[in-house]
């Protein structure tokens, strides 16, 4: 039999997802037929194979992100505290298939981590332990804020072993133990294990799969508490509602005012609804101001506060203080220490109207912390999906359905931005361009990185120093540049925006060589540069043009490429090459007869010359080797 007819064999088995048994049988096969030579076997079998490990791989790579997609959004639906850490834990022990799971939270003051919930836990001692900051393998989890994972915990010495942390483990006769952190942003609020009894080791996608199980845990385990927190907020209002109800006319008012505040609460209403509410109940015009005394709603569209009434507004943040007086009442409301609202009436109160008042006021704060909790967690959840986006870490699938849940179509155009330079202002301020526009924005290395809608990179660019500007943004002291941006697209999926955020980098690492900081382009605007930076690695296209001489002038410590450089300035004239460089012309012409050993005859074509003489011209503006 021929090789190749042998191979469409192995082709066939790959097609029919035939099992490696079969793959076995027709490498005996092969051993046995004289027509093909035994290295063809061996090398069609080893390819055949490798194929098979990829094919496997991928299916348990794509189970294992649909069982963490399906367990995100079990997660999500869940709203007590208590169901949502049972979820978190039985969860984890599921998708790792492992003996036993279990999830400590942090108490920061005492400094310790302590176990919460367990699953497949047996011993009293062990479900009480509680692990100093640094102790025990889960103690380093939450001081360190880093995944450990130890095939044999007692033969590990890596850990602080205790005796009452060795002691609970060796009662449920654990052996490898996993832990990862849970993060809310740079916080750690607990850990979540998962453990064998035997000396099993767990693999860099056991450690993958369940960081990234419990990032997602940690938001669920955040909205659960948060959802705990407002319903708390919402029984404070009921119960203050029913002391309103025992005064007749002023307690019916206030329990209407009671019963549309708590509405607005419960079906995530707005300020404009607070002040809306307030305005029919105490019969007055109401505004809302925040901490900085800008105007945040009004229940009279055009008629915002006097400056007057700001500079009151701002008296009675600093004192803390409700005021009543000059015909006017104002509710400020505080926390941690710092103010957050006040709500102003354009009229006097008596003392009923001062609860409703105030209680208003709270309901506003209320709002805005939970609004503002939102869209943390929202940002959170996009500067998470961009960051996996441009890393790579994630399959294309899984990436696009998070971006579509998070209302960004990666299937239209987009144009990707990398700034250089930005200080947390600026950072806000993209991240509100990227929102406004339903694209995305992280911090990516030291660098800031967004994709937004659109077919215009370099347009992309300028709006968005733009809006640097008109933040004071580029308002920067004496010696500190503005921030530089290089821009790629447009491009749609996955694949796409990877490939345009590589070559955004490519174009601002060009920008920074060539000293135009506080300048934004895209491979277009940078001429032979963007063409280069199109193509390839810029790197690597010097390397392929220069790259024997730049390793003969290294070794030897010669000027092949200044001499080349000098050659092509003065027009490939020897006589003025070598006045230019100090030698002799046959100084010069030698050094050419040894650029043409390194680089073979063919050098000086035209076509081949013009290639060489660009790669110099990059080899200028690239970071130093």
């Amino acid at each position: 039999m021929e090789p190749s007819s042998f191979g469409e064999r192995y082709l066939m088995l790959l097609a029919e997802d035939r099992s490696a048994e079969q793959f076995e049988a027709l490498l005996a096969q092969g051993r046995g037929e004289d027509a093909v030579a035994p290295e063809d076997v061996r090398r069609l079998h080893a390819l055949a194979l490798r194929v098979l490990r990829l094919r496997d791989l991928g299916r348990r790579r794509e189970s294992e992100l649909s069982a963490l997609f399906d367990t995100v959004a079990d997660l999500a639906a869940l709203k007590d505290l208590d169901d949502v850490l049972e979820a978190i834990v039985r969860r984890a022990r599921t998708l790792l298939a492992c003996d036993v799971s279990y999830l400590s939270l942090n108490d920061d003051e005492a400094g310790e981590t302590y176990m919460r919930i367990t699953q497949g836990i047996h011993t009293e001692e062990f479900r009480h332990v509680r692990l100093g900051f640094g102790e025990g393998l889960g103690g380093l989890v939450a001081q360190t804020a880093r995944p450990y994972a130890t095939a044999d915990y007692f033969a590990d010495e890596r850990f602080d072993h205790t005796r009452s942390i060795d002691s609970a483990v060796r009662g449920e006769e654990l052996r490898a133990i996993l832990g990862v952190p849970l993060l809310l942003g740079r916080t750690v609020i607990g850990v979540l294990y998962a453990a064998n009894h035997d000396a099993r080791p767990f693999s860099r996608e056991d450690v993958d799969l369940l960081t990234s199980f419990a990032a997602h845990a940690a938001v669920a385990l955040d909205n659960a508490r948060r959802s705990d927190q407002m319903q708390a907020a919402v029984t404070e209002l009921e119960e203050t509602g029913a002391l309103l109800r025992s005064n007749v006319q002023s307690v019916e008012r206030a329990a209407d005012a009671h019963d549309r505040l708590a509405g607005v609460v419960l079906r995530g209403g707005t300020l404009h609804d607070v002040a809306g509410e307030l305005q029919d109940v105490l019969q007055a015009a109401v505004a809302v101001v925040d901490d900085q005394g800008a105007t945040l709603a009004t229940s009279e569209p055009g008629a915002p506060p006097t400056a007057a009434e700001l500079v009151l507004v701002t008296q009675v943040l600093a004192d803390n203080c409700t005021h009543v007086g000059d015909g006017l009442s104002v509710a400020p409301v505080w926390a941690d220490g710092a103010p957050i609202t006040a709500v102003l009436l354009r009229a006097e109160v008596d003392e009923s109207s001062r609860r409703i008042l105030e209680r208003a006021a709270q309901t506003a704060a209320l709002l805005m912390v939970v609004q503002r909790s939102a869209e943390e967690s929202r940002s959170r959840l996009r500067g998470d999906l961009l960051l996996d986006l441009v890393v790579g870490r994630v399959g294309a699938g899984s990436l696009t359905a998070r971006a579509t849940l998070l209302g960004t179509d990666l299937a239209r155009d987009h144009v990707v931005l990398v700034v250089d330079g930005a200080d947390g202002h600026a950072g806000q301020v993209a991240d509100q361009l990227a929102v406004s526009a339903g694209g995305l924005c992280a911090p990516v290395g030291e660098r800031l990185v967004l994709a937004l809608p659109g077919e215009d990179p370099l347009a992309a660019g300028r709006r968005l120093v733009g809006r640097f500007a008109g933040s004071g943004v580029g308002e920067r002291p004496v010696g500190r540049a503005r921030p530089t941006i290089g821009a790629a697209g447009p491009v749609t999926g996955v694949d796409g925006v990877r490939t345009a955020h590589r070559e955004a980098v490519r174009c601002l690492e060009a920008l920074l060589a060539m000293g135009r900081r506080g300048d934004v382009a895209d491979p277009a605007s940078l001429g032979f540069v963007g063409l280069l930076l199109g193509r390839g690695d810029p790197a690597e296209h010097v390397r392929t043009q220069l790259g024997p001489v730049l390793d003969y002038d290294d070794r030897r410590g010669t000027a092949l490429v200044e001499t080349l450089e000098a050659w092509l300035a003065e027009d490939r004239h020897l006589a003025r090459t070598g006045e230019r460089l100090l030698v002799h012309p046959n100084t010069v012409t030698q050094r050419l007869e040894r650029v043409t050993s390194l680089l073979g005859e063919g050098w000086q074509e035209p076509g081949r010359l013009l290639e060489v003489a660009l790669a110099l011209r990059l080899l200028a503006i690239l970071p130093a080797r």
